[in-house]
């Protein structure tokens, strides 16, 4: 029996395991997932997504009856189980040690920027019928200026990629996340020359049909405003939308 992942493409570690896995021709059943729809959530508090995964956050992977939550770590396991190339998850120390750097760096540091931008942009809209205040997204966007400085700065310098000359898992996580910005119009990589160029070298070496085929829903984004949110649906998130701007 194959592997099950259970993904969500509006989601930035769901595209880089779904890219991974298909630039690695790595068979996989596709347990489509959209979370910010009513099915969707439902599917995702449901009895049988909870056995595969507690957390009941996407990604998630299951093997036969092992179950793995976390894009790193299911990446991570990917890479070894089907022995991709070495340049993605290295078998010298030093090298992959870099690669989990980043991996561990970045929860705490792009991503938590990415998430909000995005929700602030995109998803309050939907669940409360109104745009978010602009100090607050003014303010997430200057939060994000700090770690892309360090992106460049401490993990890409003059290299062409994040970890050396070939793309690695750590290159495919951040490409990810900054698309998720990127993709409904913010140019993030202003007067940063050296990231424009890793963002369009990963974006070659990922393939355009594989990178379409990825980034179709959050290219699409504004499709979202035609998306019927349920009234229970927008109360329950609405405690979280409104702490976000408190």
């Amino acid at each position: 029996m194959g592997i099950e992942l259970y993904l969500d493409l509006l989601s930035p570690p769901c595209r880089s395991v779904y890219i991974f896995v298909k630039k690695n021709n790595i068979p996989f059943t596709f347990k489509q997932m959209e979370v910010l729809k009513g099915e969707g959530r439902r599917q995702q508090h449901s009895v049988g997504f909870g056995k595969v995964n507690i957390l009941r956050k996407v990604p998630a992977l299951k093997d036969g009856g092992f179950t793995l939550a976390e894009s790193p770590a299911i990446l991570a396991y990917l890479s070894q189980k089907y022995k991709t190339p070495d340049h993605w998850y290295p078998l010298d120390m030093k090298k992959r040690a870099r690669v989990d750097e980043y991996l561990s760096w970045q929860h705490s540091a792009i991503r938590p920027s990415v998430f909000k931008i995005f929700w602030l942009k995109v998803v309050f809209p939907l669940y409360m019928d109104q745009t978010a205040p602009e100090e607050k997204l003014q303010e997430a966007l200057e939060d994000l200026a700090i770690p892309l400085k360090q992106l460049e700065e401490k993990f890409l310098q003059d290299k062409p990629f994040l970890v050396g000359n070939m793309i690695s898992l750590a290159d495919l996580v951040a490409f990810t996340d900054l698309m998720q910005l990127i993709a409904i119009g913010y140019n993030i990589f202003e007067n940063m020359p050296k990231l424009v160029e890793w963002h369009n070298r990963v974006k070659k070496t990922v393939g355009k049909e594989l990178f379409q085929e990825a980034h179709k829903v959050i290219l699409n984004f504004q499709d979202l405003n035609s998306m019927l949110i349920e009234p229970q649906l927008k109360e329950q998130m609405k405690p979280r939308l409104l702490k976000m701007v408190a």
